[in-house]
C-alpha cells in the first residue's frame, strides 16, 4: 500500500497492496479497500464499508459515515461500493439503517460529480451519472444509466428509472419513469423518451418508436394512468423497454410524475 506518511490507517482495515492513500486521510475501523484504488488527500471513510476495485474518491469526501436518520442508534450497518466508481470531492455517502435493511449500495461504473449526498438505504445500479449537487433522501433507487441534473432533490422512498434523464433543480416526490426526460418544471414534466441517450444507448429505432407512442399515450392523452396502460397493452407495444415501463408503473407505491 503506498500510503502518505500523513495518513491514518487503522490496523483492522483490510487495504489491498494496489491502493494508494494520499495526505491526510483517514481509513477506519471495518473498512475494505479493493485492488487499485486511489483515495485521495483529506478523505474519511469509516466502516463497516466495503469498496471494490478501481475506484477514484476525490479530496474531502465523506464515506461511510453514520447516517442522519433521528432514529440511527449506532445500529451495526454497512456501505458497499462496487468497481470503477468516481466520487469527487465533498461527496457524502452513509451507510444504511436496519429499518432499510442495513446496507446503502452502489454499483459500478458511476460517476457522483462534486458535493454529491447518497442518504442511508438508497441502492444505485450501474453507470449513473449524478451532476454537482444531486442530493438523495434515505431509501432511494435509482436504475442504470440513469442521468440526474445539477441540485436535483430526490425525495425518500422515490425510484428513478433505468435510462431517465432528470433536469436540473428537479424536486422529486414520485417516481420518475424509465427512459424518460423530465424537466424541473413546477410541477416536473415528462417530455417523451430520453431518445438521445437512449441511441447513445444502442436501442434499435423499433425499440424507440414503440417507447415514444408508449409515452405519447401516458403524458399527452386524456386518458388516466390505468386507462393508458390498456391502450398500450391494445396497441400491441411489447418490446422489452415497453414491458419495463409498464412493470416500473405497475410497482410504483408513490406514482409516477407523468
Amino acid at each position: 500500500m503506498k500510503a502518505h506518511p500523513t495518513a491514518i490507517v487503522h490496523p483492522q482495515a483490510q487495504v489491498a497492496c494496489s491502493v494508494t492513500v494520499g495526505p491526510y486521510s483517514i481509513i477506519g475501523e471495518g473498512v475494505e479497500l479493493g485492488e487499485d484504488c486511489e483515495v485521495m488527500s483529506h478523505v474519511v471513510i469509516e466502516g463497516p464499508t466495503t469498496i471494490s476495485k478501481r475506484n477514484r474518491i476525490f479530496p474531502y469526501a465523506a464515506i461511510g459515515l453514520p447516517c442522519q436518520d433521528m432514529k440511527y442508534k449506532g445500529d451495526p450497518t454497512r456501505l458497499v461500493i462496487g468497481d470503477d466508481n468516481i466520487l469527487r470531492e465533498f461527496i457524502t455517502v452513509h451507510r444504511g439503517t436496519l429499518d432499510g435493511g442495513g446496507v446503502t449500495r452502489i454499483g459500478h461504473h458511476n460517476f457522483l460529480m462534486a458535493y454529491v449526498h447518497i442518504a442511508h438505504d438508497c441502492q444505485l445500479g450501474d453507470h449513473i451519472i449524478m451532476a454537482n449537487g444531486a442530493s438523495l433522501a434515505g431509501h432511494v433507487e435509482i436504475g442504470d444509466y440513469a442521468s440526474i441534473g445539477a441540485f436535483c432533490g430526490i425525495h425518500q422512498h422515490c425510484r428513478i428509472g433505468a435510462y431517465s434523464f432528470l433536469g436540473s433543480y428537479s424536486v422529486v416526490n414520485k417516481d420518475i419513469l424509465p427512459y424518460s426526460k423530465t424537466t424541473a418544471e413546477r410541477p416536473l414534466g415528462v417530455y417523451g423518451a430520453n431518445r438521445l441517450g437512449l441511441e447513445r444507448r444502442g436501442l434499435s429505432k423499433q425499440d424507440l418508436d414503440e417507447l415514444e407512442k408508449a409515452f405519447r399515450l401516458l403524458t399527452r392523452s386524456k386518458l388516466n394512468t390505468s386507462q393508458a396502460l390498456e391502450a398500450i397493452e391494445a396497441q400491441g407495444l411489447q418490446s422489452s423497454h415497453v414491458r419495463a415501463l409498464v412493470e416500473f408503473i405497475g410497482t410504483s407505491q408513490r406514482g409516477v410524475v407523468k
